[in-house]
């Protein structure tokens, strides 16, 4: 649930109330407009029914980015295809990015239908054990725009997580849009009873970047979201002939590896850039499976297996709790 934030008016009704973003108190204040977004404000009855449907899905992961291009959906596709390559282990991937549905075509999928069953809407597979769920599958063609409003595409997040039989799962990743408002809220809201393993965030080197990264690692410490690292993508260019690194984007105040140490979080990993890894997302391929030897791979590898130790002793430690 979301907290009202430090710099709120002194007489703030809150964000969980109805008259949250409408109020005389309201006017003026920065986050007017995330509080009447129509982002839920009660306690919905659909949490707990959420939080049922999620009790078969081990762990949930977000992956987030404040800014727009830094390789956020990327990075959720190879993500789901590393955790899903262990055929012991059962991965879904849901597309939130309600405006802007890259997911589909990453994965291979653009084309593909929903489906009704008798338990839910059944997602996609990309393979036996990986399934994907977008609204991009419910879209005419990939060149149909989706124009809604807050509480429709709350109402679609709602739906996806309490409507679509996810079955079984050891990792459900969560690809969100950039930014900070309706649906980041919504998905932390909806999934506030079921528990959330915690957030990866995206970023590249660039201070531009840099700037939305420390809002969003700011949203998730207001709604009490856990932050299992950070990522820089594009960092350097790494030739393939002669192997030298040249820095495409300079991280002039730093990079992500200076805002860690500031923020105290962990960095999970720098990502130098790659064509392949776009040539491999328009094809809908698995960068990690082609290209292997890549020294993005590589460093891919090293980021998913610190996410996976993180997920699993947060799992020993629930289990410990209880």
């Amino acid at each position: 649930m979301a907290e009202v934030p430090n710099d709120a008016p002194e007489h703030c009704p809150g964000s969980t109330s109805e008259k949250a973003g409408t109020s005389a108190a309201c006017e003026g204040c920065p986050n007017q407009s995330v509080c009447a977004s129509g982002a839920p404000k009660a306690p919905d009855p659909a949490i707990e029914g959420i939080r049922l449907k999620m009790a078969s899905v081990k762990h949930k992961i977000l992956v987030l980015s404040g800014k727009g291009g830094v390789g956020k959906s990327t990075f959720s596709a190879n993500l789901a295809h590393a955790l899903a390559s262990d055929g012991t282990k059962e991965v879904a991937v849901l597309d939130v990015d309600i405006c802007g549905p890259s997911i589909p075509k990453i994965m291979g999928l653009e084309g593909e239908q929903v489906h009704q069953s008798g338990s839910g809407w059944s997602p996609v597979y990309v393979e036996d054990n990986l399934a994907v769920m977008s609204v991009g599958f419910l879209l005419g063609s990939p060149d149909d725009a989706v124009i809604w409003r807050g509480p429709k595409k709350n109402g679609m997040i709602k739906q996806f997580l309490r409507d679509v039989d996810w079955g079984e799962l050891d990792y459900l990743i969560v690809d969100t849009p950039p930014g900070t408002s309706d649906e980041h809220l919504s998905v932390v809201q909806y999934l506030s009873g079921a528990g959330i393993d915690g957030a990866v965030i995206i970023t590249t080197p660039q201070e531009v970047s840099l700037q939305d990264v420390r809002k969003e690692i700011r949203f998730c410490q207001k709604v009490k979201l856990p932050i299992i690292g950070v990522v820089e993508n594009m960092s350097g260019f790494v030739c393939p002939k002669c192997k030298n690194t040249s820095q495409i984007f300079p991280p002039t105040t730093g990079g992500a590896q200076r805002m860690c140490e500031d923020l105290s979080l962990p960095l999970l990993g720098q990502v130098p850039l790659d064509p392949r890894i776009g040539r491999n997302c328009d094809q809908g391929k698995s960068f990690l499976n082609e290209v292997p030897e890549s020294p993005a791979s590589m460093t891919y590898r090293t980021i998913i297996q610190s996410i996976k130790n993180y997920c699993s002793s947060n799992f020993a430690a629930d289990a410990n709790a209880d």
